[in-house]
């Protein structure tokens, strides 16, 4: 495995810091940590399967690209295990195997790859981004109901917002990404829960109709057995 391909699977287990409920001893687990974090999100998906995603990046700073992201959930030797083809060919990203996993391991490997990305961006520390978004949940997260369309129907939904940076003392490093918002959907009616996740750097221009500087979306296309 490469070096930089073995610092990302070390990051994603580093990244299961984000998952400690409260950000300190004095907080409460909030709703949003409850939903991301303390779900068994992949109760209802029998071994074997694979969950697909679909990856699409837009905006203006970089140049635009789909891939896919798969989750294959097996059971060896009577213990269910996760692991993830996380995009293809030259942009193809390991990660490591998740044994007994409860929530999807989606989200812990979106995270850390966004936490790269950032600190490529902006030359930011990961410790730092990841302290960010694990205050922001903690704290800051808006969790709203909504419906999502599936299998032909509307069903309910839960719509997690952050904006993690935006009122952090240290913002001013990061620059023109510090307006960026992350959006969780999950519902229990979605094979492992989630049905997307969106990352959204708005235009530093500022105008409605600009195109915003970065957009990533991950979302859930279907399970195959």
């Amino acid at each position: 495995m490469p070096s930089r391909a073995r610092a990302l699977a070390r990051g994603a287990l580093l990244a299961a810091a984000l998952a400690s409920p409260g950000a300190d001893a004095q907080d409460q687990i909030s709703a949003a940590e409850k939903l991301l974090f303390q779900t068994d999100h992949v109760r209802n998906v029998a071994p074997p399967a694979t969950l697909l995603y679909q990856f699409r990046k837009s905006g203006s700073a970089e140049p635009a690209f789909d891939d896919t992201v798969a989750i294959r959930i097996r059971t060896a030797d009577g213990v269910k295990r996760a692991s993830v083809a996380f995009f293809t060919n030259e942009r193809k990203i390991e990660f490591p195997e998740v044994t007994r996993p409860e929530g999807n391991p989606l989200l812990l490997y979106f995270l850390e790859r966004d936490i790269r990305q950032m600190e490529r961006l902006t030359g930011g520390k990961p410790g730092y981004f990841r302290k960010a978004i694990r205050l922001a949940l903690a704290r800051a997260a808006r969790v709203a109901q909504v419906q999502i369309a599936h299998g032909g129907k509307s069903v309910p939904a839960s719509e997690i917002t952050i904006a993690p940076y935006v009122d952090d003392p240290l913002k001013d490093r990061i620059g023109k990404y510090v307006g960026k918002t992350y959006v969780f959907t999950l519902s229990p009616d979605i094979p492992g829960w989630i049905y997307s996740i969106r990352t959204t750097v708005a235009s530093p221009a500022g105008g409605v109709k600009d195109p915003p500087l970065i957009e990533e979306q991950l979302r859930f296309v279907r399970v195959t057995r």
